[in-house]
């Protein structure tokens, strides 16, 4: 007998008889031998075997796996390890069995057959069935992948979110899922990157089948076997795209936010700078002698933390001395916080002045921060501060006292550093004789009194307010500046002004609206008994005699009406060669400072040129 035909008879013999079911298949998948032991569970014969595919015995469902999963994967890496598989015996019962099959190649690495081993063990293939349908339907991204880092199962979701299908990934190489960066890091193996154990939280790059990018981290765990060493790495990836992408915007928001506040920040050291040089104690008008006096006692006491008590007529500007007082002080850099106590009504003082906590009474539907915190290292305005009700003083004294406080409803004390600028124009002295403000209280507040005095008092700062104020209403308004005439002059300064600067600048507003033409109609502005005359050159129509001189007020205006000639005629251009300041003979320093005490600024662009 030939060796070889003896060697394959025994090798026949020993394959029909091994206790196990066992078969060959060719390269098409079909059976071309089977066990005994196949013969004996299934109740076919090997005739009848031979030829047909494991699916057309296999359930439903194991018969859809094998198209889907098993055979791309076989096909792809040429073996199938342990997966489960239901079989229908020829009497129609159940053989729940686990597969393991290999390709078998010849020298050229032709595949010419597979070598199959079903084991039948009914808990553990339904136990392995069971596994699979859980990782399947996992609400995670799943996959697994064999030593050589080919994928053996993906679940349900890691296709829906890379966008595949089963059968288009079982058995390729995960790197063929990865970018090209993620692909970079791993400058090992990938057997190495198997072998390497479990390892947690690994930040990878994900590309979907459209090639989008997505940001995951990856947490690993690996399988290993006694006798074959690493049997598979379980893997688990989280999709951080929208979280990572909502960081950067995060991160580029706030580098906006920082970089516009530096440049805002700019802005307001720039202009606040402006505002000292050009506005004069922030817009404080005039040069009398009672104002020169008001002013001094502003510098006296500006730096000092000491409460101040403004005290002045309705209409005399004492916010503006307010602002005055915080601007030059050590605070001003924090904010000046405005109470205006008479218009508070009295069961909500409390809430204002010191906040509220949710629920603290009908109408609290959220935690409110008071003045007093908002005002924290800066300083707190208190306007007509005779109207803060009896009940409440005794809290206020208790802040300026202690710098403590609780919010309405609430039962933190908390700390606080205001320095508090108070302002009346009721007699505060007599209201505490009468006991309707607090004696303590009065004291506290008025450390240092600061008088601001009524524009009747202030001589020829009416005349240079009203200017100022017709400068400003005209630019507001779009119009072209008039001038006061000489009667216009005197009528204001006859006038009394009961109301103050309020009134000043009220009447001025009125006069501008009420003049359709090139003249100020400050006659039907002023009370009665008070109108100029629309157009007075002379005033030897009112029985005065003519006279050869100007007033000092006069003068000022003429020389306030000379100098914006000069700069319209130099197209508002200061210093140079065809400046203002050459054309009138004066230092371009010069001609600024002047500028600003006239209150004379370049027209805004787009109106008459005379507009200022």
């Amino acid at each position: 007998m030939n060796i070889k035909t003896d060697t394959a008879n025994r090798y026949s013999e020993f394959f029909h008889q091994v206790p196990i079911m066992a078969a060959l298949l060719d390269t098409d998948g079909r059976f071309l031998d089977v066990s005994n032991q196949w013969v004996r569970r299934t109740g076919y014969t090997t005739d009848e075997l031979c030829g047909m595919y494991p699916g057309e015995l296999a359930t439903p469902e194991s018969s859809k796996r094998i198209r889907l999963e098993y055979l791309p994967g076989f096909r792809r890496t040429g073996k199938l390890d342990h997966v489960p598989m239901g079989m229908l015996a020829k009497d129609g019962s159940l053989l729940e069995l686990l597969v393991r099959m290999r390709a078998i190649y010849d020298h050229s690495d032709d595949h010419i057959y597979s070598v199959a081993v079903f084991f039948e063990t009914s808990a553990l293939a339904r136990a392995e069935r069971r596994y699979e349908d859980l990782y399947h339907s996992t609400p995670a991204m799943l996959h697994t992948i064999d030593a050589e880092g080919h994928i053996t199962d993906v679940s349900d979701h890691w296709l829906d979110k890379l966008g595949y299908k089963r059968e288009d990934v079982i058995g390729r190489l995960i790197l063929d899922f990865m970018s090209e960066d993620s692909r970079s890091q791993l400058d090992k193996g990938i057997r190495d990157i198997v072998e390497g154990g479990d390892r947690k939280n690994v930040p990878r790059q994900m590309l979907t089948r459209s090639g989008e990018v997505l940001d995951c981290v990856m947490s690993a765990h690996t399988e290993i076997d006694q006798v074959r060493g690493v049997r598979r790495l379980l893997v688990a990836s989280k999709d951080m795209t929208t979280r990572n992408r909502g960081e950067a915007k995060l991160r580029e928001a706030y580098g906006e936010i920082a970089r516009l506040k530096e440049e805002l920040e700019r802005e307001r050291d720039y202009l606040r700078e402006e505002v000292n040089v050009s506005m004069n104690f922030g817009r404080i008008i005039g040069e009398s002698p009672a104002l020169a006096a008001m002013l001094a006692r502003i510098e006296a006491v500006a730096e000092t933390p000491a409460n101040v008590m403004i005290v002045g007529e309705t209409g005399t500007g004492k916010e503006l001395v307010a602002h005055a007082i915080h601007s030059r002080s050590r605070r001003a850099d924090a904010p000046l916080v405005k109470v205006n106590c008479a218009s508070i009504p009295q069961e909500l003082f409390e809430s204002e002045f010191f906040g509220h906590a949710k629920g603290a009474f009908t109408g609290a539907y959220r935690d409110r921060v008071g003045r007093f915190q908002l005002a924290d290292g800066g300083t707190i305005f208190l306007d007509e501060v005779g109207e803060i009700p009896l009940a409440l003083q005794s809290k206020l004294l208790r802040v300026l006292q202690e710098k403590e406080f609780e919010r309405v409803g609430e039962d933190t004390t908390r700390q606080v550093d205001v320095r508090v600028i108070a302002a009346t124009n009721k007699d505060l002295e007599k209201a505490v004789e009468e006991g309707n403000f607090r004696e303590d209280l009065y004291y506290r507040l008025s450390v240092f009194p600061v008088q601001v005095p009524p524009l009747r008092k202030r001589g020829d700062d009416v005349i240079q307010l009203a200017v100022h104020f017709l400068d400003q209403v005209c630019r507001d308004f779009g119009r072209t500046n008039p001038g006061l005439t000489q009667s216009q002059v005197n009528a204001m300064r006859r006038y009394d002004w009961p109301g103050n600067i309020r009134e000043l600048k009220n009447v001025i507003e009125r006069a501008v609206i009420l003049s359709p033409g090139a003249s100020l109609r400050l006659d039907l502005s002023l009370p009665s008994g008070e109108q100029p005359q629309i157009i007075t050159t002379q005033a030897t129509n009112y029985g005065e005699r003519d006279r050869d001189f100007v007033t000092d007020a006069e003068m000022k205006l003429q020389q306030r009406d000379n100098m914006k000639r000069a700069l319209e005629y130099a197209n508002w251009r200061i210093s140079g060669e065809h400046g203002a300041a050459k054309l009138l003979g004066l230092k371009p320093s010069t001609l600024n400072d002047r500028m600003h005490a006239y209150a004379i600024h370049k027209p805004a662009k787009g109106l008459d040129k005379d507009a200022s």
